[in-house]
């Protein structure tokens, strides 16, 4: 799978980095302000405040709490046919389903009760050991967090060779 450094976020977490390969194609507008957030540094410290063993990991909560979210409005729902497997990177939202804002969740496993319900965004391209690695708790305790969020294309000079091996 090649990666488009436009479309592709970098987090680096305290478990080391994760490659994300996103998908406009699936959701152009949740795609478009997760790249916003991201440019305006609003993931840097952010931590994975829901991490269920076996499900996902949960972050983009200004607060830690699974309570806030971005700035700006909400988002309309993107569903998709894309299946929720190891490695999905989805929105978390509300019950209404026009509520993701800001927080997502990358899949441990396969989770298909999800499908159709939940946007999904990207895929793990690189790092899925370093997501298994991030500390469990509803909520978690001395949490992990996402150190720096960046979008590769911003900083070539950093992330051209993960870009170029992928």
């Amino acid at each position: 799978m090649a990666l488009d450094p436009e479309n592709t976020m970098i987090l680096e977490t305290t478990k080391g980095r994760v490659v994300i390969g996103m998908r406009p194609d699936l959701a152009p507008g949740h795609v478009d302000h997760i790249k916003k957030l991201v440019r305006e540094g609003f993931y840097d410290g952010i931590v994975f405040h829901r991490v269920i063993d076996g499900f996902m990991a949960q972050t983009g909560c200004p607060h830690g709490t699974g309570t806030g979210g971005s700035k700006y409005p909400d988002l309309k729902a993107e569903f998709n046919a894309e299946p929720h497997v190891r490695g999905t990177a989805s929105m978390a939202r509300a019950q209404n389903p026009n509520s993701a804002n800001s927080q997502f969740f990358i899949c441990f496993d396969d989770a298909r009760f999800l499908d159709r319900q939940y946007t999904v965004w990207g895929k793990v391209a690189e790092g899925m050991e370093n997501v298994d690695g991030i500390k469990r708790g509803e909520p978690v305790r001395d949490p992990d967090k996402i150190v720096v969020a960046k979008i590769a294309a911003d900083d070539m000079a950093t992330y051209g060779d993960v870009i170029a091996k992928l």
